[in-house]
């Protein structure tokens, strides 16, 4: 079963706490953590955390969320569908792939202890941050609904003491600039205040030869103004925040997949030769370079993302060691994503997603110390509102050669509305000095209530090209749910430097309605899904000594039932759209383990080590509403094995300090959807990123580079063969080289 046994968890400690201590004159920085809604350090929490720290961020040229999985092992973060529609989150093999701009990851985020809400707000540039938390396992009790997999805990810099700042100018390959900086402002002994700002301008590393397309790349300008004020017994922190992103999308790819597309005897190109000159798609296309990242497509599909909200956080501290803590927040998005899919000058596949999403949440928790004993108790409340104005313009360019009804523009509107309420607890039972038991349980109960209306546009009288709009369907319904989630865990710390720690958790993540592409009226209306449940058990250890090294590990099993999976089949009708389903599979088992070590090997030199390794990942027996078994495939977007590891050096050099840092993300092979498709596979690949910088006094210059070897790889492959005779290839980012230098005063 297990590959890496529980015998691991004892042999690790026990090695590593004779060895390495000849570096014991040096120290490793705190780590303080979040993961239990209060500061901790990371050494005293039984859950798996990995954090990524403000230096980090800042120095390789970090710019969204995004990139954070280059860091973690067991942690891949996608563009899904072209930067601009919800990305695809995946912890220990638990995300969801799909494009759909209502759905929610099974991966939640909170940014300062608020939660985003669904996917579409989980694109979050990171500047000004002080820290990001990658929470692994279910987190349903503090966390609640869509933690199924874990949860991304962002936080940034709050106002302190002193009247200072920052500005970062940065410019690099492929017509990147960046500008971003701070201020701080001390009001009086009590309170302060912090502005920081954001603008990026860049365009794409992969290129468009098809030379009457707009230059495709775009320009994000994020402001965020915050307050911080403590007083006596009160504290309260309020942020407001305002961001415009415009541009033109990422062009897609084109993945040919015949040598002959002749349909009455076709000839397949292998999955190995797919993509290549000597491959077309169903038209006889190919883009006519062998350069990976070359396109050819007409793509002027412009992006406007317009978001704007605000964070309150009101706290209390009632008597020493106990707090009544406040939240509340607001966002507001507005989005506008064209797209195309046939990846090719032809009109074939071409559309909008559009978007507005208002949310708010609200949270009264109540944390005291009782003794050795520590009690958590709260009120959760969220309210999000989704509108969908999408449109899917289908073989334009064969409007009058073919059938009416393959040649449709799809319009497709939705209004989503889902309310959850919840109440959570949580005890952590200190049994002895060595022994502590937690345990604690939230009641979630959630609606998800949706409106969807669809129309067609086709042709009705032959020669009129133009087609008239009629009804196609309207769905309406209602989900709900109401069930408890909670955890169970053992923590027994033999010293002061060992920590070792088995935890049982369940987590949930809430059903809700398809809003995509639907091909009938009968689909729509049995578009809608349950919820999801994963059982998780994990055992793990945390080890440091003297703060020199940190090593923690962990092996875990999940039973994940009524798994929710976006499947993407081919039509029965040829030439049609393939069915876009997102459906509850049954059963799936999951278990795997990792390792990540962080030592400080001298005064100047420390490294970064982890790896993660799921052998087992798959689907238990299920075939899918059009028929196909998915039986014991293998879960997409999740590799058997994933490393990540970083070397700083750092040296004080003419009155400065000189700092450097070379690191590596390994991803093994892996699956973009869950036919297990040999075409829409992602061979391993290695991505290598290095920064240099020299700080002198006031002043800082770096140089920072990603994807030094401008290995090929893409984000997604979305299979269109049954339907264009070609994949989609929304590409990675290739190799770019940056400088900054930042001025702080």
């Amino acid at each position: 079963m297990f590959k890496l046994s529980a015998i691991s968890i004892s042999i690790f400690p026990i090695m590593f706490s004779s060895i390495l201590s000849y570096a014991a004159d040096d120290s490793m920085e705190v780590i303080e953590v979040y993961a239990q809604k209060r500061k901790q350090n990371i050494e005293d929490v039984s859950v798996s955390i990995s954090t990524i720290g403000a230096n980090r961020i800042a120095r390789q040229g970090i710019k969204d969320a995004t990139e954070l999985g280059h860091f973690v092992a067991n942690l891949k973060i996608s563009q899904n569908a072209a930067e601009g529609t919800p990305p695809a989150i995946n912890i220990r093999g638990v995300g969801l792939l799909d494009y759909n701009t209502a759905n929610t990851s099974p991966v939640a985020m909170y940014v300062d202890g608020l939660s985003v809400g669904s996917a579409s707000n989980q694109i979050a540039n990171l500047f000004d941050i002080e820290q990001v938390e990658v929470l692994k396992g279910p987190q349903g009790t503090l966390f609640g609904r869509n933690s199924t997999g874990g949860a991304l805990l962002v936080r940034t810099k709050r106002p302190d003491a002193g009247n200072y700042g920052y500005v970062k100018l940065g410019a690099g390959t492929d017509d990147w600039y960046r500008a971003q900086g701070a201020y701080n402002a001390t009001i009086n002994d009590e309170s302060a205040v912090r502005f920081a700002f954001n603008h990026t301008d860049y365009e794409y590393t992969s290129y468009n030869l098809l030379e009457t397309s707009p230059e495709a790349g775009l320009t994000q300008s994020d402001l965020r103004l915050s307050y911080l004020g403590e007083w006596d017994k009160w504290s309260a922190f309020v942020k407001g925040y305002y961001g415009h992103w415009d541009g033109i999308v990422q062009p897609v790819g084109n993945i040919g997949v015949f040598k002959d597309p002749n349909p009455q005897n076709p000839v397949s190109c292998s999955p190995r030769e797919a993509g290549s000159l000597g491959c077309v798609d169903s038209f006889g296309f190919n883009d006519g370079s062998d350069d990976f990242w070359a396109v050819s497509v007409n793509n002027d599909s412009p992006h406007l993302s317009i978001y704007k909200g605000w964070g309150l956080e009101l706290q209390w501290e009632m008597q020493e060691g106990s707090y009544l803590t406040y939240i509340n927040g607001f966002n507001r998005l507005d989005r506008d994503h064209a797209f195309n899919c046939d990846g090719s000058p032809a009109r074939l596949c071409e559309g909008e997603l559009g978007l507005k999403s208002e949310l708010v949440t609200n949270e009264l928790r109540y944390q005291g110390q009782f003794g050795d004993d520590y009690w958590t108790v709260g009120l959760f409340h969220l309210e999000e509102r989704i509108f969908q104005n999408n449109h899917n313009d289908i073989l334009r360019d064969l409007r009058g050669i073919l059938a009416p009804e393959l040649t449709t523009t799809f319009f497709y509107d939705n209004e989503i509305v889902t309310k959850t309420i919840a109440l959570f607890s949580q005890y952590e039972w200190r049994l002895s000095e060595q022994h502590m038991i937690t345990f604690g349980a939230r009641y979630s109960d959630e609606s998800v209530r949706y409106d969807s209306i669809s129309r067609l546009n086709f042709i009705t009288t032959p020669g009129e090209l133009d087609g008239t709009i009629i009804p196609f369907y309207t769905a309406s319904g209602e989900v709900k749910d109401d069930r408890i989630s909670g955890k169970l865990a053992w923590n027994y710390s033999p010293n002061d430097d060992l920590l070792i720690y088995y935890s049982l958790a369940n987590g949930t993540k809430s059903g809700g309605y398809n809003g995509g592409l639907l091909s009938s009226p009968e689909q729509a209306e049995f578009a809608d899904y349950e919820p999801e449940e994963l059982i998780a058990h994990e055992a793990g250890f945390k080890l440091s000594n003297d703060d020199v090294y940190l090593l923690s590990g962990a092996i875990f099993y999940y039973d994940y039932k009524e798994q929710q999976v976006f499947m993407n089949q081919a039509s029965s009708t040829p030439n049609a759209p393939p069915l876009q389903l997102l459906e509850n599979v049954g059963k799936s088992t999951i278990y795997g383990a990792e390792l990540e070590f962080e030592y400080l090997l001298s005064k100047h030199l420390s490294s970064r080590l982890a790896i993660g390794y799921i052998p087992e990942a798959n689907f238990e027996e299920f075939i899918d509403p059009v028929g196909v078994a998915l039986t014991d495939n293998r879960l997409p977007f999740t590799s058997e094995w994933n490393i990540a590891a970083e070397l700083a050096y750092t040296y004080p050099l003419y009155e400065g300090e000189l700092s450097s840092v070379v690191g590596v993300d390994y991803q093994s092979e892996y699956y973009f959807d869950q036919n297990q498709n040999p075409y829409a596979m992602q061979s391993g690949y290695a991505l290598w990123r290095a920064n240099i910088t020299y700080q002198y006094k006031q002043w800082q210059l770096g140089v920072w580079g990603k994807n030094l070897f401008d290995k090929e790889y893409s984000h997604l492959k979305f299979d269109l063969r049954s339907f264009l005779g070609m994949l989609e290839d929304f590409k990675g980012e290739g190799q770019r080289i940056g400088v900054d230098i930042t001025y702080n005063f």
